[in-house]
């Protein structure tokens, strides 16, 4: 069967919630493909180092998957695919980055450098191929993020209670203060209301949130990084999903809440739309504007109607990122 060599972050046992090397790559390996993995390590530095020497000892692979992000590991995908066209081993960059599209006017060269002399260029969301087609890229194909249906039994909720949940890394990319203020309107409508926030600390974001919710007098319950069995298990107590990002592409926590019953109520950025239709699978707001995410919650509370309309219709919309449906179209192009 076919070598693969995964270039990613695959750091979850340092704390940093899983990324798609950790999803992904293990799905590929029950397809049957054998996947070596790079790179593990914490620091940086060493981890590029890693990324590099990965080609050189992998270089009897059939292919080289790199998830490609914008920012510090933009630069991680530029060198192993440099190194994989001198190499000449066929290299697909997986695109993550909600801000690539930034990278491609702004970097016009380097970008090409990736992109243009790729295998492949993968997006999981059909907005970066939109951008990615406006400048003049037409090896790229849309493949999903995917999730095992099977492990995220739906939960029919008869209405919506003032239950809010939140899932993902603190850092100020996914404004979780936003969170914490929507919240602390939300609480002056209804005070039996909860908010729970998931996730890891990548900066001084978990501290802010802390501090402001100690200032406002609320009483949210951080939980840090749970393991996707607890926060699904934890999914239960609540109604509706926040996602308060500046930024996006097409977030998997999106697509499990959607799966498990929740109604979704998010900023209107980056992949989000392409995900999310408004008022058909979720309410979808300005970024970044506290009141109109405060008020679609305060109608999906008091719209049965509307709450069970938006259930029902995210959930038919994630079964079409199931694995069973999703590997096929890797398997197409890794054979």
């Amino acid at each position: 069967m076919r070598k693969l060599l995964y270039i990613g972050n695959n750091l979850s046992k340092h704390g940093v919630t899983p990324t798609t090397i950790e999803i992904l790559g293990p799905l590929l390996e029950q397809e049957g493909f054998t996947v070596s993995y790079s790179s593990s390590l914490k620091n940086k530095v060493l981890r590029f180092i890693a990324m590099v020497w990965s080609v050189f000892q992998c270089r009897n692979a059939d292919y080289v998957l790199i998830d490609t992000y914008s920012t510090t590991n933009f630069w991680y995908a530029l060198a192993t695919s440099q190194l994989c066209r001198f190499l000449r081993l066929k290299y697909i960059p997986i695109l993550h980055g909600g801000n690539l599209a930034f990278r491609l006017k702004n970097n016009p060269k380097i970008s090409q450098m990736i992109f243009k002399y790729s295998f492949q260029n993968v997006s999981p969301s059909l907005f970066l191929i939109k951008h990615f087609r406006a400048e003049g890229y037409e090896n790229v194909i849309y493949i999903p993020n995917a999730i095992e249906l099977e492990n995220y039994p739906f939960l029919e909720r008869e209405k919506a209670k003032p239950n809010l949940l939140w899932v993902r890394s603190f850092a100020k990319i996914y404004n979780p203060m936003m969170a914490v203020e929507v919240f602390a309107a939300i609480k002056k409508k209804y005070p039996e209301a909860t908010l729970c926030m998931v996730g890891p600390e990548k900066d001084e974001s978990l501290l802010d949130a802390k501090l402001k919710a100690k200032d406002l007098k609320l009483d949210i319950l951080f939980m840090g990084k749970l393991s996707k069995q607890d926060w699904i298990n934890k999914s239960k107590e609540y109604d509706i999903f926040i996602n308060t990002t500046h930024f996006d592409n097409m977030p998997v926590s999106l697509i499990e809440a959607m799966s498990l019953g929740l109604a979704v109520v998010s900023t209107n950025v980056g992949g989000i739309p392409f995900l999310v239709q408004n008022k058909k699978e979720g309410l979808l707001i300005p970024d970044n504007d506290v009141d109109k995410m405060v008020m679609e919650i305060d109608r999906l509370i008091k719209e049965n109607d509307l709450f069970g309309e938006i259930t029902a219709n995210a959930r038919r919309k994630s079964e079409e990122f199931d694995w069973q449906i999703i590997k096929l179209k890797w398997v197409t192009i890794l054979k």
